[in-house]
């Protein structure tokens, strides 16, 4: 008689391993105990196996009755898929876990498929090539002895859990059978996401399990990612969209997912011969706030299908929002290093930023509408310049020296000198009588640099007055600073 006893609260379980427990535990849910060669009992922390025969069979069957091939696609039943749902699974599956080809076989033939982001937009066609086996679907036959029994140390490779690196010292990574049993069941329990290039590269997100019977009970009311679902725009954001759908679906927040790591996975120079190696990982822990400006940013920087000249359709993919999102998983503001992201990106979704500045605390604010209101001067003073000139007005070239202006100081006091001679030089309405409490949030908690941050995003989203609005003090209405259908990344594999 072998027993099996699996706790989240084991202190040689790693977060993956209580991930994989909670996935085993949904898939005992779907399986019924008369027809079954062991027998078990789910906790509220712990899964207890127990069987009579051969451990390998008592295994492989667990795995076999929860892992199957169906029309192409890797199906578990305990997830009750719908088609995009069994689709955004596999994809997810064999580009992580099963991301080594000694892993899982795809068939040499493509199919197409095409699914809808959002009604009214033009359909996404993909070529998806079917899987035929896989791992979970074999005879497992590394975690056994030619006896059947359990190996008192089990090797595993990179190919069960992302980042698992050998070290050519010590050997192998050697797990214990309870742990090998955990990592089986993991893919149930995690999340999988798309992200655009350059190259392949796709997000693990893994849960933190607390409670087993309560995340059993909400992992099942979800019926699978959707194509747009699966479609992230970067890793950290991955994280934090992981996070919002664990608060859609909770009824508190007692046993709600408030914590995940994030697996960003894709080519590394060391390696040519396997696509998704650990590229970084992300440890995401926010609170209700954080989540609720990040679902207010995806709003305005969506993913939208675009089509070419030539009818064909791609997605477009935001830089804005990754950026965004990796600042609120660092705990950071929202516009931080706005310094480093418009030296690399000339072309931005603008009109999002506009709306995102609606975000600003009260400080912020203050210290915003002065920067504004300094550029609406700067900007009247290069109008009736150009005119006395009888030339056009060069938005742009204006634009960049004002930017050049505040982004040249690379200290506190060379930024406060270059902000005050900013601001006298160019008087703001906004600024009046303000001027105590933006030097007082300035140097407050070494806040320069965020400083900095927006003033150049106050100056990159300035809105001017329409032409019927003028009253003299602004020269003109808002220029159009870039095609914001330009701003986002293309992905070549959609």
């Amino acid at each position: 008689m072998t027993e099996l006893t699996l706790s989240i609260y084991d202190p040689n379980t790693l977060l993956p391993h209580r991930a994989g427990i909670a996935g085993l535990a949904l898939a005992l849910s779907a399986l019924s105990p008369e027809d079954a060669p062991l027998a078990w009992e789910v906790t509220e922390d712990e899964v207890r196996l127990s069987w009579a025969g051969s451990d390998r069979d008592a295994i492989i069957w667990l795995a076999h009755s929860t892992y199957q091939i169906k029309d192409g696609y890797l199906h578990v039943p305990a997830l009750k898929l719908d088609q995009q749902g069994r689709y955004t699974f596999t994809q997810g599956v064999t580009s992580t876990l099963l991301q080594h080809g000694q892993q899982r076989k795809l068939d040499s033939s493509t199919q197409s498929l095409k699914f809808l982001l959002e009604p009214g937009q033009p359909e996404v066609a993909l070529d998806f090539r079917p899987i035929l086996n896989c791992y979970y679907t074999r005879d497992l036959k590394d975690g056994f002895t030619s006896k059947g029994k359990f190996k008192t140390e089990i090797t595993l490779k990179g190919h069960h859990l992302p980042g698992l690196v050998e070290c050519f010292i010590n050997g192998p990574y050697q797990e214990t059978p309870t742990g090998f049993v955990a990592l089986l069941f993991l893919p149930l329990a995690c999340s999988y996401y798309k992200l655009p290039g350059p190259g392949l590269r796709s997000a693990l997100v893994i849960p933190e399990v607390t409670h087993l019977q309560e995340w059993v009970r909400r992992r099942q009311k979800l019926s699978g990612q959707t194509y747009q679902q699966f479609r992230a725009n970067g890793a950290g954001e991955s994280g934090l969209r992981f996070l919002v759908q664990e608060r859609a679906i909770a009824d508190s927040t007692t046993f709600r997912n408030h914590y995940c790591e994030v697996y960003q996975l894709g080519g590394q120079a060391w390696d040519t011969s396997q696509t998704y190696l650990k590229q970084a990982v992300h440890r995401v822990r926010v609170t209700d706030e954080v989540l609720t400006l990040y679902e207010s940013a995806r709003g305005l920087f969506p993913t939208v299908v675009r089509t070419t000249d030539k009818d064909e359709n791609w997605v477009a993919s935001s830089k804005v929002l990754p950026w965004i999102a990796d600042n609120l998983i660092a705990g950071k503001r929202w516009y931080e290093e706005f310094y480093e992201f418009q030296k690399a990106n000339q072309l931005y979704e603008r009109q999002g930023l506009v709306k995102m500045t609606a975000n600003l605390s009260d400080d912020e604010k203050v210290f915003f509408e002065a920067v504004q209101g300094a550029f609406s001067a700067f900007l009247y003073e290069q109008f009736k310049q150009a005119q006395k000139q009888g030339r056009p007005l060069d938005y742009g070239q204006v634009t960049d020296k004002a930017i050049y202006r505040l982004q040249r100081p690379s200290t506190k006091q060379q930024f406060s000198a270059a902000l005050v001679e900013f601001l006298s030089r160019f008087r703001s309405k906004a600024a009046r009588g303000q001027g105590l409490q933006i030097a007082s949030w300035i140097h407050r908690d070494e806040n320069w640099r965020q400083a900095r941050d927006l003033a150049l995003l106050a100056i990159a989203t300035y809105k001017g007055k329409d032409k019927s609005e003028a009253d003299g003090s602004d020269p003109a209405s808002e220029p159009d600073l870039v095609d914001e259908s330009e701003s986002y990344e293309l992905d070549p594999f959609a």
